[in-house]
């Protein structure tokens, strides 16, 4: 593989797509911080934070924080916001699903409907670098940049709670800044990645597949195909456990099948597969230890479920080369 060729790929990949993969989490992620952090802000400040506490027989009503607050207490709240910030940039991670599915699904279809394929092709770049290029950039590019615009925007919402809170004399700053948890979990995001790549895999490839084959409407074929098999094979399933009272053993793991080619891409999806595992997020005495995240995830990958749709990924990225290379257009 020409490393220089796929550096060029991937850039024309990010400018192309610039307003979707950049544009659109950097905007919500800004207005993420504009709208909570002014909700936030205009809350306490114009109301304050309410503790209605009882000492020595004496109501304290709306007492500042730093009269009621120990320090054990202080330092559990520092370690419970620096170790679940990143949990306000979820919406962002929400738009990255529809940003990479609907990537794939015009990754090769687009440039079929617009003619530029016949520009793209008179290059000297083959057509397997060319879907490998499109298929990193919906796995690790996209999701990359979302990270990085997640970790900005969840830093930004943490500094103005902090300052907030510090009006009101519980100042965080110290604790914030002096915990682990602050720095170690945009790593422990960033260690997912090749999880998600694993679990990405076999939706990339079927959506890329119906976007290198279908003439017109590759939402309704990419979606439709899946969902339509399988009423009809739950339709026979039923039927003939009404008529002999036997099932269909495909009928068990088609709903499975369908989940993982149209859902592999969101985050976090490998946990509804795997039931045993945990989300990684345990309380304890001083908050909530997220340290099991990265384990808890690379659990699943144990087993065999994981790679068979590994392979059914990577035969239907084959098979989208094939298409790219032999589709007739008339």
């Amino acid at each position: 593989m020409n490393t220089n060729t796929m550096k060029w790929l991937l850039k024309r990949e990010f400018w192309e797509h610039k307003g979707s993969m950049f544009w659109a989490p950097l905007i919500v992620g800004s207005l993420l911080v504009v709208l909570l952090g002014c909700t936030i802000t205009f809350g306490i400040m114009q109301h304050g934070i309410p503790a209605h506490v009882t000492i020595n027989g004496h109501t304290l009503d709306h007492a500042r924080l730093d009269q009621i607050l120990p320090d054990e207490t202080k330092l559990m709240v520092a370690k419970i916001a620096s170790g679940m910030y990143l949990g306000a940039a979820a919406p962002l991670f929400a738009i990255l699903v529809g940003v990479v599915f609907f990537y794939c699904l015009g990754a090769l279809y687009d440039e079929r409907r617009d003619r530029s394929i016949l520009f793209w092709k008179s290059l000297p770049v083959s057509d397997p670098m060319t879907v490998l290029s499109k298929a990193i950039t919906a796995m690790v590019v996209a999701p990359a940049i979302t990270l990085a615009a997640a970790v900005v925007a969840s830093l930004a919402l943490l500094f103005i709670v902090c300052m907030v809170l510090s009006t009101q004399g519980l100042n965080l700053f110290a604790p914030v800044l002096a915990s682990s948890e602050l720095y170690l979990s945009p790593l422990r995001l960033a260690a997912l990645l090749p999880v998600y790549v694993v679990w990405a895999l076999p939706t990339v490839g079927w959506l890329m597949l119906v976007s290198s084959w279908a003439k017109s409407k590759p939402f309704l074929w990419a979606v439709g195909v899946p969902v339509v098999a399988l009423v009809i094979l739950k339709w026979i399933n039923a039927a003939l456990e009404n008529f002999s009272g036997q099932t269909l053993l495909l009928a068990h793991y088609a709903s499975d099948v369908v989940a993982r080619i149209l859902g592999g891409i969101v985050p976090g999806i490998w946990f509804t597969f795997k039931p045993g595992l945990q989300t990684g997020m345990h309380p304890t005495e001083n908050g909530f230890d997220m340290g099991g995240l990265v384990s808890q995830s690379y659990q699943s990958l144990v087993g065999i479920d994981a790679w068979i749709g590994v392979a059914m990924g990577v035969a239907m990225l084959v098979a989208a080369v094939r298409m790219r290379r032999w589709r007739d257009e008339g």
